[in-house]
């Protein structure tokens, strides 16, 4: 129960910190260069760009189950009795929230991308 809530919650995060952090950077600094604004107009922008660029990346979630099914990932075999349990319940929130923790981690890697480009934006 841990691993299949898991594993898809993996491919979320990764795929929605990595949108995040690639898409909302250069949203933000394009507009923020171009318009002129000054920081806290520029954190507006951002969390408005980080609420549209999540609801993308949520709309991705059903792909990355399937995909996780493609993959031979099974839905355990529980009685009625058994997917109620509490243990069960706990196992399934454990496992989406490490799952979306590990794949948040992993899609930060676009931060390896950035820097000098940041500053080149933030000179002009």
């Amino acid at each position: 129960v841990f691993f299949h809530n898991a594993l898809p919650f993996v491919g979320f995060g990764f795929l929605d910190n990595a949108i995040m952090i690639a898409a909302g950077t250069q949203i933000e600094l394009s507009i923020g260069v171009v318009l002129g604004i000054s920081t806290m107009a520029g954190k507006c922008c951002e969390i408005q760009n980080r609420l549209f660029l999540f609801s993308c990346s949520t709309s991705l979630a059903g792909y990355v189950e399937a995909l996780a099914s493609r993959l031979g990932l099974s839905i355990p075999d529980l009685t009625p009795k058994q997917a109620d349990m509490w243990q069960t319940r706990l196992s399934a929130h454990l496992g989406k929230a490490i799952g979306v923790t590990i794949g948040c981690i992993l899609g930060m890697f676009p931060l390896l991308f950035f820097g000098e480009e940041e500053e080149k934006l933030e000179e002009k």
